[in-house]
Order: structure tokens, then C-alpha cells, then sequence
């Protein structure tokens, strides 16, 4: 497989070159699992992992290799090598590690299109969507909405109009992988040697997707519970494939758990028009949650604006701990919640 196929772009052989002059090999993540890979390369597929250098100079698991990488490695064997260096990112995926509060977790890197997978059935939630543009216009990458199982909705354009109030701006498709021709509406959004990823919950229709565009059953599918629409996790991994088309995939889990890895500046993207009324408020330091002449609150719908003040919660804690050590962060946490517990009236 050439290095083209791979989506190589001159910025990458370009920083490859110091590299190049060593003697390594260029190649691309395909697997991460722990601290081992699988990297394609112009040469077929090798089996790596990181050296001791590199996990030394790591400052969290987010600076390691990720599905999506362009790395320089070299060779330790047949069919084997050392990943020596994680070539500049473009772009990178990231969500706050489920079950942590203080790790981020990089999804992938060097993706052009993000595909926001969420199904027409009980999986539908407006709420979700906000979060995963939020995570998206974080990433550098450009967003694509995918309303999967258009066939199991009897208000595809209602459903539409919902997404679109969500996700502000963000192209939306609605799509069904039972129909023929259910898949052309992606067709601008899937080009050769350009790299996608799918992200959304269990159950969204990921994996029936790939194998669609596939043309094989590569994924498992599995049947989705009839309360919620959920379903088990049968993508178990993340993982880049190549399609036939020449496009390349990033597929990742279903998340059960979309924690915000994103600054409050990819917030306000998602909530553009909060940010347009707020500036139409009568006092300058409104909090928007019920004083006279406030602009917002009258103009906004209070589910999606008591979203919007929980992500910007969330934001501000990443960024927070963005700029303090992790110990100064906890010390930090624990002065606010004792303060916030002293004006309830709940503790001295």
C-alpha cells in the first residue's frame, strides 16, 4: 500500500525528514491497544511499540501514539520496529477518559471530517449531539451530523430540524443502511485519501455503516435493547481502515459516556446564538438565569441553555487544570467545592 493511499500530505513528509535521514520508517497507526500498534506503512503492515525514550517524555497518554498518526519508526525485526516519534498532528479527537475526571483521552489524530453517527430511534437526543460538536470543533476537524436508520423514523425532517438546533451550522445527513443508494447522501463527505471518523453512541449504526461502505460484513452488528435503543459494544477497538472507494476510516466504540476534553471557546461555537443575545443584555455581568432584562433567557429554550451553562462548566474545569499542575488542580478543586458547600450552608 503506498504512502498516498495512506493519505500523506508534503506537511507530513515534510516534518518526516530529520527522521527520514536516520534511516526510520514513515508509517500510520492503524491499532493502539496499551502500548502496542499496528502501523501501516509503504512496505505492508508491522507490528510496533513505543521506546522507552518516548514514554519517558510523554506527559500523559494523549502524547503517545494514537490511531490516526503519522509516527518514524525503526526497524526491530522482521515484521516488528520502535516507534521513535508521533509526527505533528493536524487535528486530534479528544474526550475526557470515562471514569476519570482529570485524563484526557485522545480518540484520533489527523482526521479531516468527524461523522456524528446518531440513529432515528430511541437514540435520538439533541442533548448528545451538543456535546459531540462541541468535541469536534475542538478537534480542528470539520463535523458531519449522520442521522442513521432513517427507515425506523416516521419525522425525518422534524428530527432534522431538532439536529440542526443542536449542532448550529454543522452539515446534517440523514441516512438508511437497508435502503439502496440510503448511502449517497455521504458521498461528498468520503473521498479518496481523505481521513474520516465516526464517533456516537452504542447502538447508533456504526459498524452497520462500515460494513456497508465495506460491502462486507468486516463488524459484528448486534440488535439494540426496544426501551432505549441501546446496544452492546461491538466495535471493541479503535482501528483505520482503508475502504475500497480509497477513503480512509477511523472507527471507533460506541461511547456510553461523552465527557468534554474542549475549552469554552469550542463551546460558545456550538451555543453561537447564546453568545449573539448576550450581547443584548441589559447588565454587563447578567448570569442569564433570571434577572430583569436579560436577553437570554427570554430568547433561548431552557433545555438547550441549561446545557449550555453545564458545558461551559466543564470547560472552564479543563482549562483550569490545562494551566496547574495536576496536584495544584486538586488542591484548587477542593477549595472550591468547600467554598460552594460553605454558602449552601451545608458545612462550619
Amino acid at each position: 500500500m503506498s504512502l498516498d493511499a495512506l493519505g500523506v500530505t508534503a506537511e507530513v513528509l515534510s516534518s518526516f525528514q530529520p527522521y527520514a535521514a536516520e534511516g526510520c520508517l514513515l508509517g500510520r497507526i492503524a491499532v493502539s491497544i496499551r502500548d502496542e500498534y499496528r502501523v501501516l506503512t509503504a512496505a505492508g503492515e508491522v507490528r510496533a511499540e513505543p521506546t522507552g525514550a518516548l514514554l519517558y517524555a510523554a506527559e500523559s497518554a494523549a502524547d503517545l501514539p494514537a490511531v490516526g498518526d503519522w509516527v518514524a519508526m525503526r526497524s526491530a525485526g522482521d515484521d516488528y520496529a520502535v516507534v521513535r516519534a508521533v509526527l505533528p498532528r493536524t487535528t486530534r479527537i479528544a474526550r475526557r477518559a470515562a471514569g476519570s475526571e482529570n485524563d484526557q483521552q485522545l480518540m484520533a489524530a489527523n482526521v479531516d471530517t468527524v461523522l456524528i453517527v446518531c440513529g432515528l430511534d430511541h437514540d435520538f437526543n439533541p442533548r448528545r449531539l451538543e456535546r459531540y460538536a462541541t468535541i469536534v470543533h475542538s478537534s480542528g476537524a470539520e463535523g458531519v451530523v449522520v442521522l442513521s436508520k432513517a427507515d425506523l423514523c416516521s419525522d425525518v425532517e422534524g428530527c432534522i430540524g431538532q439536529a440542526a438546533a443542536a449542532v448550529r451550522g454543522l452539515p446534517i445527513v440523514a441516512i438508511s443502511s437497508v435502503e439502496a443508494g440510503g448511502l449517497r447522501t455521504l458521498d461528498p463527505y468520503i473521498q479518496p485519501r481523505k481521513t474520516f471518523a465516526m464517533v456516537g453512541s452504542s447502538g447508533a449504526g456504526k459498524s452497520t455503516l462500515l460494513n456497508r461502505l465495506l460491502d462486507h460484513e468486516r463488524q459484528k452488528t448486534a440488535a439494540v435493547r426496544e426501551s432505549d435503543s441501546r446496544g452492546r459494544h461491538t466495535t471493541t477497538h479503535r482501528e483505520l481502515i482503508v475502504l475500497p472507494s480509497g477513503a480512509i476510516l477511523i472507527d471507533t466504540p460506541g461511547m456510553r459516556e461523552v465527557g468534554l476534553w474542549a475549552g469554552e471557546e469550542s463551546v460558545n461555537q456550538t451555543f453561537d446564538e447564546i453568545a449573539d443575545a448576550a450581547a443584548r443584555c441589559r447588565f454587563r455581568d447578567c448570569t442569564h438565569t433570571g434577572e430583569e432584562g436579560c436577553a437570554v433567557a427570554g430568547a433561548i429554550d431552557a433545555a438547550r441553555l441549561e446545557s449550555y451553562f453545564k458545558l461551559q462548566r466543564e470547560a472552564r474545569r479543563v482549562e483550569l487544570m490545562g494551566s496547574m499542575t495536576p496536584a495544584a488542580f486538586e488542591k484548587q478543586r477542593w477549595k472550591s467545592v468547600m467554598k460552594s458547600a460553605k454558602i449552601r450552608g451545608k458545612i462550619g
